[in-house]
């Protein structure tokens, strides 16, 4: 958990934005970030963001979200976003758990997701859903 990253204090209530600034989320924070990861799955491998971790219901979009995009894949559980116009992917709903979501590190305001290393790795590429039985 961090409250705090590089000398930024993460707010209870703090903001996150694409690239280009046409996507605006609002997440709920009031433990800072929680659960810093990277994933090993197909698609995590080749974002390569640092995701935190946030109930659904604590994530808004405020502005832009007609220039967001979905993406599913595999199971199509989990829903990725991303802008339509700078193509940074902002956030996620877990396929692990529906009521959460993963967001990007990197796209909140004033954080630096370097400042996180080392960051847990999380292997997606062995998810339990995808093992046959």
């Amino acid at each position: 958990m961090f409250k705090s990253v590089g000398g930024v204090q993460i707010k209870e209530k703090h903001r996150a934005s694409c690239h280009c600034g046409a996507v605006v989320l609002e997440l709920d924070l009031p433990d800072g970030i929680v659960n810093p990861l990277r994933c090993n799955c197909s698609m995590c491998r080749r974002k390569g963001a640092i995701m935190g971790s946030v109930a659904r219901s604590g994530l808004r979009v405020v502005q832009g979200e007609s220039s967001l995009k979905e993406y599913q894949f595999n199971t199509k559980v989990a829903r990725h976003y991303f802008c339509s116009n700078c193509g940074v992917y902002t956030h996620h709903q877990r396929r692990s758990n529906p009521d959460e979501c993963g967001y990007n590190v990197g796209c909140l305001e004033g954080v630096d997701p370097f400042d996180l290393e080392p960051v847990r790795v999380s292997d997606g590429a062995n998810h339990l859903l995808d093992r046959k039985s």
